[in-house]
């Protein structure tokens, strides 16, 4: 499985870079206006970090804008890829930027039928919501497993990128159905990194060492 950062904080994605185990990021303009700085400018950093996919999300909503859109953004850096909203303006615009060699993010998927839409157009990566569809008593794990089943019986080339994750256990769930990508927020990757009894056993391992010293130069 690649993780992908969820962020457009540049301390955050340094710090996830500096662990080895950063393979892309993904951003959204929420995420971008957070931060409170130029997109373009924000976008060459992230990619002067990452060697991976960057996605950055188009703004526009008719399928002629969206196809500008797209175009602009990925002259940015050749790592962008291009987040298109599922709507049936973007898969209008995915149709043509896809045929252009424009690697594009088809994003806000909720249904597995979107995801196979998606898919056929052309899309490199395709972002299913889970904790979204978690947060209206729908299994957004059920999604992913009906999504891979579907791409695995057309051979499609699009990587499933689980979003909208939520904690560890849609990480862990995700992994065992096979999803190619998560995309976390830092304090979700800092939380797969922990757990309670590797503290433990560290600070007995350094008592115990400690004692050990003690007892040398007494």
């Amino acid at each position: 499985m690649k993780f992908f950062l969820d962020t457009a904080n540049i301390e955050e994605i340094r710090e996830g870079v500096s662990m080895g185990i950063v393979d892309g990021v993904t951003t959204n303009p929420s995420l971008v206006a957070k931060e409170g700085r130029d997109l373009e400018e924000v976008a060459k950093e992230i990619c002067d970090l990452v060697d991976g996919p960057v996605s950055l999300e188009v703004v526009s909503t008719q399928s002629q804008e969206i196809i500008d859109e797209a175009r602009r953004l990925a002259k940015i850096h050749k790592n962008v890829v291009v987040k298109i909203p599922m709507i049936r303006e973007g898969l209008k615009a995915l149709h043509v930027v896809s045929q252009e060699g424009i690697r594009v993010n088809v994003t806000l998927v909720f249904s597995a039928t979107q995801a196979l839409l998606a898919a056929k157009n052309g899309a490199s990566i395709v972002s299913p919501f889970v904790g979204r569809l978690d947060d209206i008593s729908a299994d957004g794990l059920d999604l992913i497993s009906d999504i891979l089943t579907i791409y695995d019986n057309y051979q499609f080339k699009t990587e499933l990128l689980v979003a909208s994750i939520r904690h560890p256990l849609h990480v862990l769930k995700a992994a065992k159905l096979g999803a190619h990508i998560a995309t976390l927020p830092y304090k979700v990757l800092n939380q797969l990194v922990k757990h309670p009894l590797s503290d433990i056993g560290l600070q007995k391992f350094l008592a115990d060492w400690e004692r050990q010293k003690q007892l040398v130069h007494s």
